[in-house]
């Protein structure tokens, strides 16, 4: 049996905490200590938050939208998602009493749209891929169709909004109290929204901290071309500005078969784990808590909980379907000096990382 402990914020108490309202819910959470052998990585459990790390973003950058006048009162929220937002921004349309439509495509699971209209938001579904920017780029078409036709509508706009930066102040401070030192922080990197905020405040106390940004195969943030991409909540087809890429140390590709036999693994060892973002970080934490040096404090982010993959990541079927059942995960990744370099099919590192815009003329 693995070795674990868990660490509870400061302010937690043993009889439980009294939450005022549903808002209350969102943040505290707890560190869980992953190891094996001699070397292990603390994983910031965020599954443990209502609806995963993006409750914390939804709720800031509606509370800032109305501060700055940007949000009337009642005013409809308009905005796309793959699934983890659309949960958060429900949360704060009900906290704030303003209806939510989110906007998703096929790839979201039955069970996020379900719970989205449980939750009283109003979920669309756009039908066909955008050309050259696929789901992720139709969708954001669709919002500002819908932005055109709906009076005092309000986007959060989560790709470039930079309150969805600054949210995650919140999770950086919880860290600093949690843990004494950092050396390396493990983000998946989709908006580029965590990994920005809890990098740029954490180095404030700890000025040496490394950033190790986790991607998916497909995703063009990192320089990649932009393919067809089974895992959600990761990579994009576009280019958020919210991705600080001067932040990163290394950006690591992960295809979704080792994502999938990481989040398993986790399971069966930890009984704590997730989708396809915390199978891949899980990855990339383990391989760098092996790599360096002993007593090298690395955290990684878990954005959310196993519930919404009981149908992809935690189904035999559908991923026996995906070829997806690996029989033992891959060691380490193959190493690549460049992003243009080749095109990644298999977990890869690179050290060297670029901004794409910058290469393709797109401004910042």
């Amino acid at each position: 049996m693995p070795n674990s402990a868990i660490v509870m914020p400061k302010d937690a108490r043993g009889h439980g905490t009294v939450c005022p309202g549903p808002a209350a819910l969102v943040g505290n959470t707890p560190l869980l200590r992953i190891q094996a052998a001699s070397a292990g990585y603390w994983a910031k459990l965020e599954g443990h938050n209502p609806g995963g790390i993006k409750d914390r973003a939804a709720l800031h950058m509606v509370q800032s939208a109305l501060g700055k006048g940007l949000l009337s009162a009642g005013a409809p929220i308009v905005e796309s998602t793959s699934g983890t937002l659309g949960l958060g921004l429900a949360l704060a349309g009900l906290v704030h009493k303003h209806p939510v439509t989110v906007v998703t495509d096929p790839g979201m699971e039955p069970l996020m749209r379900h719970m989205l209209a449980a939750y009283g938001a109003n979920v669309e579904l756009v039908s066909t891929p955008h050309p050259t920017g696929g789901w992720q780029e139709a969708r954001r078409e669709r919002v500002a169709e819908l932005l055109k036709e709906t009076p005092h509508a309000w986007s959060p706009n989560q790709y470039d909004n930079p309150d969805n930066v600054s949210a995650y102040a919140s999770l950086a401070h919880e860290l600093a109290e949690q843990l004494p030192q950092i050396d390396i922080l493990v983000c998946a990197v989709g908006t580029g929204g965590h990994s920005a905020g809890i990098y740029r405040t954490l180095r404030q106390r700890f000025p040496a901290l490394r950033l190790a940004g986790v991607d998916t195969i497909g995703s063009t943030i990192f320089g990649q071309p932009a393919r067809p991409r089974l895992m959600r909540g990761l990579g994009s087809s576009i280019h958020p500005r919210n991705v600080d890429y001067a932040a990163f140390s290394e950006v690591h590709w992960v295809p979704p078969a080792a994502a999938v036999s990481s989040a398993r693994q986790l399971a069966h060892s930890y009984y704590e784990t997730g989708g396809w973002s915390v199978g891949a970080v899980a990855l990339v934490a383990d391989w760098l808590a092996r790599t360096n040096p002993a007593g090298t404090n690395i955290v990684a982010i878990f954005p959310d909980g196993p519930q919404r993959y009981a149908d992809t990541v935690f189904n035999d079927a559908y991923c026996a379907q995906h070829e997806l059942l690996l029989s033992e995960l891959p060691d380490s990744p193959e190493i690549m000096g460049h992003p243009s370099e080749r095109e990644v099919t298999r977990w890869t590192r690179c050290t060297h990382v670029i901004d794409p815009r910058a290469l393709s003329g797109v401004s910042a």
